[in-house]
Order: C-alpha cells, then sequence, then structure tokens
C-alpha cells in the first residue's frame, strides 16, 4: 500500500500544520507551489520549511515545480477565464506534456505529502497531482489522505 498525503497551510496555525504532518509520520514534505518563497507564505517559505520539517517532522523536504500549474494557467483561473472543469483539464494535460508518469515512479512518494497554498484540496492542483498519480499507476494498491 502505498500513502499520498496532501495538505495546504492556509488558514493554519504553524502549530496545527506541523502537528498535522508529524502526525502523519511523513517521510518527505514534497512543495508542489510554482513560487516557495512568497512573503505571503508566512512559516511556509521554502528555506524555512525545509528547517521546520527536518526538525519537527524529522521528514525531508523537496520543490518540484514539474508538478505545479504554469503562471498563466493560474492567472486565467483567477481571472475567471477558464473555469474549474478547464483547469483540470488543461492542468491534466500539463502533466501528460511533462511527462510526470514516466519521470515519477508512485513508489517514490510513498509516505510524501503533496504541499500548496490552498486550504481546501476540492479545488487545489495537489489534489489533481495525487490522483494522476494514482491513476497513471492501476497496479499499485494507492490510498489518498488530505490532512485538513
Amino acid at each position: 500500500m502505498i500513502t499520498l498525503y496532501t495538505i495546504g497551510f492556509t488558514k493554519k496555525s504553524a502549530q496545527r500544520f506541523f502537528d498535522l504532518l508529524k502526525r502523519a509520520k511523513i517521510k518527505k514534505l514534497v512543495d508542489i507551489r510554482i513560487n516557495n518563497s512568497s512573503q505571503l507564505a508566512g512559516f511556509a517559505k521554502g528555506n524555512d520549511l525545509q528547517f521546520f520539517v527536518k526538525e519537527i517532522c524529522n521528514a525531508e523536504y523537496e520543490h518540484i515545480t514539474d508538478l505545479a500549474p504554469t503562471k498563466q494557467l493560474l492567472k486565467d483561473y483567477t481571472d475567471k477565464i477558464i473555469d474549474w472543469n478547464g483547469y483540470v483539464r488543461i492542468f491534466t494535460k500539463l502533466l501528460e506534456d511533462r511527462r510526470i508518469a514516466s519521470k515519477y515512479k508512485i513508489q517514490q512518494f510513498d509516505n510524501t505529502c503533496f504541499l500548496c497554498t490552498e486550504d481546501s484540496p476540492e479545488q487545489c492542483h495537489r489534489r489533481l497531482v495525487v490522483e494522476y498519480l494514482k491513476n497513471k499507476n492501476p497496479e499499485e494498491e494507492v490510498r489518498i489522505i488530505h490532512l485538513k
């Protein structure tokens, strides 16, 4: 069984965020934001996050922009040029074009948590990423847990 976690940092205190990760006993936090150094990120800035994840959760940190949407896709969605269904279609094609299924093996992500900004996974690309990985590996038993 492969377990994939997701988490968003928005609307969470640092204590809640790291408690969720620690209780899940993650081995790695994979940051799938385009920009992981925004001033708005607070405790979730890339360099700080790498330190905190290691110290608090004894886990690794990796920033993988291949699993992030493009700036243009985000802008088109935010500006309501495309709706959520359009976003899903374009983002899924982006994952295909980037050859994610052959570049990354799902086994390397066992007990990994995928991080993005949104507080809820319903309309966030982190949910799309883990579902994509699961669907591309039908021979594996994959469990997806969204930490809230």
